[in-house]
């Protein structure tokens, strides 16, 4: 794999980088001047660096010989490098090249860029900020553009006085220059890191301040105003960063930990060294307003951030093909914190149904890939910032930390922090910490999950149950959510480790599957009756499709609560997904759904709001099937409507407030035609148009629901309200109420107009596509809507992305393309993208179609089965 990828070349190393800019708030532009420390490994008379979208005036090179000038200055545009051509020959030591260039300060939300924001009085304002991974540094200044060229950076600041300007490190002097106009901001230098770290803002701000137990300064920065929105945040991350220095055994090497919220972003969060940055709605939280799931969203993405400055800065990937160390470990790591922070949110509950069905649903599809995945060209990386990196790799660190325990897990960790720290790593070193600490070998068992793409079912070929004992007899297959044919040059292997729960709590004892069959025998407590829960915990990235038999007693303890919420939720969501792939019959996932009616655990209801929406959606297109669905979804929600109610208690915890949100959105789908739902979001919504801050009428956790049930009731009136508060709201997490809900205007009129004023400039790039998703969830003709729209505006779009992260086109495909339950729907746009390729979104493509192409094979599978058959829907 290394032979092929394609770097610069080894001849010349850096060692040191001091990096001078001005920019210009009013032009969009500014002067750089560099100074980089260089070793000379080959004598040449040409330095090749990466440079994108900047312009050059010189470059001095002062090595052994003397003065260099470079006669050449020859931009690479396609392969984003500078070469600079001397005109002798740089002899083998130690040199410095001294470059002056110019860049721009795009809108693009990539490189050093700008962003535009009203202050509390109304004034338009702009900010400048970085945003350098994985290959943008190169656009902010020439350098090398690689993870495993690390180096020390010094920087140096020219802004206007009544600026504030910060970066990775605190600041080291301050000058006025003459004129009184502009002051000189220098940094002390970073440790030795890599260039998509280096990080730097500019712009006004208010911040709010703390210092960590360990001594470390942590401040979180906020738009003039609003100080106060980083309270929460601030208490996350200096818990946090205490937390990690004793877990991870290596004491966080900064000064100072700066957090801030940037008004346009292209991701959630971005883990610069020392200087964090966040989209807004990620990082500040309104004490009145929040919701319990946006503190949830903000707690995780700041724990996630702050693990990075371990794993990611600290230690870092080698090359891109081993991102998942990054991203995978950090998103593991945000839910052990979280839940360290706050254990009553039930963080490993909750991943069980977010995380891990997110990886789950995507790794069944034959377009998706190994978690290291190969990278020749750089700019592959962009493809594979996904689920699999992300939620797949995080599925399968907990898989390792439940296989070797928590001691031998953190003792790995240590040694590798210790052993690495200011280094880069490849996948198996880690695994060699963990084998060293274990004695275990851990490497055989996980390469098989991060080398092959993809994940096993575990069918029970049978299972006999006797003196206080089961006997199971178990396959392990590639599963794939179509249920195509597995070939047998196709057929695959994991080393599967089979975490067993009964009746009588979850078994110590670990079997390890590393054959197509085994059969294992688990000690069921004396509990003659009781049932037998393959992958307790839903701790392993695998299905399980049990017998008749595992299945009746399993609906036992899922009527009795016997086993945990993870459990409960995992049976369900595997069920699910066995029908769709044609392992299940239809029949058998209806009458499970009915063990669930007594639910009110709001882990679990994540789960069956998933399968409900899921079924609802895929059987749109067949009216008597999709009625029988709407029924069976109305009688159960109503049960939890009975228990939890419209109204909050005093008593309610954060997953109470999860769970009564995740109750109205399900109102929003399956019961908004009723009476008493409609009169009750109207009598709220009244009293939110009276007054907005009133939390105790319509709280944040179900402002879009009832948005959705009143747009869904109400005319052009209705709309003209809900779109008016996006112009109102001061908050943009409450202006994503609006986004996300705006789309479900009955009104074909409306909801064209909707993804108009999408792609009119009045709504953020960064924010823009939720309103499109929103029209196409609403309704059959919102997804023909705005395919259709995706089709006839394709320039368009495309311009108004332009360089910016694919992440965003990413996300219009999904929300313009996806979601269809028709092969024919689905050559329709493969065909498009043929005659329209877009190569940074390929594999978004194909996941898309083949989605597409696995929902019809669902819709198929279920209009064949008893569903269509009124006899069934009458016997439940």
């Amino acid at each position: 794999m290394s032979s092929e990828k394609v770097l610069l070349p080894a001849n010349v190393e850096p060692v040191r980088y001091d990096v001078k800019l001005s920019p210009d708030l009013e032009k969009f532009t500014y002067d750089g001047e560099e100074k980089v420390s260089i070793s000379i490994k080959e004598a040449t008379n040409t330095v090749i660096m990466h440079a994108k979208e900047l312009s050059f005036w010189s470059c001095t090179c002062k090595h052994a010989g003397g003065n260099a000038e470079a006669v050449e200055i020859q931009v690479n545009i396609k392969e984003t490098t500078v070469a600079f051509v001397f005109s002798e020959e740089l002899k083998v030591g130690d040199a410095v090249l001294e470059i002056v260039f110019g860049g721009l300060l795009n809108n693009q939300m990539a490189g050093f860029y700008r962003s535009g924001y009203d202050d509390i009085h109304g004034n338009r304002k702009i900010m400048a900020s970085t945003q350098f991974e994985s290959l943008d540094a190169r656009r902010a200044f020439p350098c090398w553009d690689e993870p495993a060229r690390k180096c020390v950076f010094g920087v140096t600041l020219v802004v206007p006085s009544n600026l504030t300007a910060f970066s990775n490190m605190p600041e080291l002097s301050c000058n006025s220059l003459p004129g009184g106009k502009l002051k000189e901001l220098k940094f002390m230098d970073s440790p030795k890191m890599s260039s998509y770290l280096v990080a730097f803002c500019v712009g006004e701000f208010d911040f709010v301040q703390d210092m960590t137990k360990h001594g470390v300064l942590v401040r979180v920065y906020t738009p003039p105003g609003k100080g106060v929105h980083g309270d929460f945040a601030l208490k996350c991350a200096c818990k946090s960063l205490d937390l990690y220095d004793d877990f991870f055994g290596v004491p966080y090497p900064l000064p100072k930990l700066d957090m801030v919220a940037i008004p346009e972003f292209a991701m959630g969060a971005m883990e610069n060294w020392g200087l964090v940055t966040y989209r807004e709605v990620d990082v500040l939280i309104d004490p009145v307003k929040a919701s319990s799931q946006q503190r949830q969203r903000v707690c995780t993405v700041v724990t996630h951030e702050l693990a990075h400055q371990w794993f990611g800065n600290l230690v870092t990937m080698d090359w891109w093909d081993d991102l998942w160390l990054n991203e995978g470990f950090a998103s593991w790591t945000e839910n052990m914190a979280a839940d360290a922070l706050f254990p009553d949110w039930k963080m490993w509950e909750q991943y069980s149904v977010d995380h891990a069905a997110a990886a789950l649903r995507l790794d069944a599809l034959r377009s998706s890939h190994p978690i290291q995945v190969p990278i020749k060209h750089a700019e592959e990386v962009e493809e594979v910032f996904d689920a699999i990196s992300y939620c797949k790799g995080s599925y399968v660190v907990r898989m390792a930390h439940a296989v070797l325990g928590r001691e031998n897990f953190q003792k790995g960790l240590v040694s590798y922090m210790k052993k690495h720290q200011y280094g880069n790593t490849v996948t198996a070193d880690l695994w060699a910490a963990w084998e060293e600490s274990s004695g275990m070998p851990i490497g055989e068992m996980m390469k098989s999950w991060t080398e092959q793409m993809g994940y096993p079912v575990l069918k029970v070929l049978g299972s006999s149950f006797s003196g206080g004992k089961a006997t199971i007899e178990l396959e392990q297959k590639w599963f794939l959510s179509d249920g195509s044919e597995v070939k047998a040059d196709e057929a695959k292997l994991w080393c599967v480790p089979i975490l067993t729960a009964t009746s009588s709590g979850v078994g110590d004892e670990i079997h390890m599957m590393r054959e197509d069959k085994m059969k294992i025998v688990v000690d069921m407590g004396g509990d003659a009756g009781g049932f037998v829960k393959l992958n307790a915990e839903q701790q392993v990235p695998m299905r399980v499709c049990y017998d008749d038999e595992m299945l009746k007693r399993l609906v036992v303890g899922i009527k009795g609560k016997l086993m945990g919420a993870s459990d409960r939720a995992g049976v369900l969501a595997d069920a699910y997904a066995l029908v769709k792939a044609g392992m299940m019959q239809p029949g058998q996932l209806i009458r499970l759904l009915k063990a669930y009616e007594e639910e009110d655990d709001a882990t679990v209801w994540e789960a069956l709001e998933g399968v409900l929406g899921g079924l609802d959606k895929a059987t749109a297109e067949n009216d008597f099937i999709n009625g029988g669905v709407k029924k069976i979804g109305r009688d159960i929600i109503g049960k939890l409507v009975a228990k939890v109610g419209w109204d909050a208690r005093e008593e309610d915890g954060h997953l109470d407030k999860l769970l009564r949100g995740t109750m109205v959105r399900l109102l929003s789908v399956f019961c908004y035609d009723e009476e008493g739902v409609k009169k009750e979001a109207e009598w709220r919504f009244a009293k939110f148009l009276e007054d907005a801050a009133d939390m105790q009428a319509l709280p944040s956790d179900m402002r879009s629901p009832v948005f959705k049930i009143i747009l869904k009731n109400g005319g052009d009136a209705a709309f003209a309200d809900v779109k008016g508060y996006y112009d109102t709201a001061t908050d943009n997490a409450e202006k994503k109420h609006v986004l996300n809900s705006i789309g479900s205007t009955t009104s074909l009129k409306n909801k064209l107009a909707v993804i108009e004023w999408t792609t009119s400039g009045a709504i953020k790039l960064q924010d823009f596509f939720y309103a499109i998703g929103s029209v196409h969830r609403s309704s059959k003709e919102g997804m023909e809507l705005t395919w259709n729209y995706y089709k006839d505006n394709f320039e368009r779009l495309k311009e108004m992305l332009g360089k910016a992260s694919a992440s965003l086109m990413d996300a219009v495909i999904v929300y313009s393309c996806g979601g269809f339950c028709s092969n024919q729907k689905a050559d329709e746009i493969e065909k498009f993208f043929e005659e329209n390729p877009m190569p940074q979104n390929q594999r978004k493509v194909l996941q898309t179609v083949e989605a597409m192409r696995a929902n019809a094979v669902f819709l198929g599978l279920l209009e064949n089965s008893e569903l269509g058959d009124a006899s069934f829907w009458k016997s439940l």
